[in-house]
């Protein structure tokens, strides 16, 4: 695999990733089915994806480039925001959209 598709490959990943606990409202990392999920239950599902996609990351640079470059502290606060910023789609829908779909069909 080369380092491009290694990018594109992370980048849709963590789109859907960063998207899926909020749109699953029924569903408990995407297999266990529950009647309603709290916020606390989403946003530590959120962070558990998170941590999954960083665990992506490192294997996919191991893999195309050989070995993984060491990183400070700011490169994890610029990844966990663009996280942050890859689910703000999933969580307007759960939050705001959803509520909205439904009194407009009523």
């Amino acid at each position: 695999m080369t380092l491009d598709q290694s990018v594109w490959l992370l980048l849709i990943t963590a789109i859907i990733l960063a998207n899926i606990p909020w749109v699953l409202s029924n569903r408990l990392f995407m297999f266990i089915k529950v009647p309603n999920k709290s916020f606390v239950i989403n946003l530590l599902e959120w962070l558990l994806y998170f941590i999954l996609t960083g665990i992506l990351a490192y294997l996919l640079e191991q893999k195309s480039m050989g070995h993984v470059q060491e990183q400070d502290w700011e490169f994890y606060a610029i990844t966990f925001f663009m996280f942050v910023i890859f689910a703000f789609p999933g969580f307007i829908y759960r939050y705001n959209l959803k509520k909205f779909l439904q009194t407009k069909k009523n």
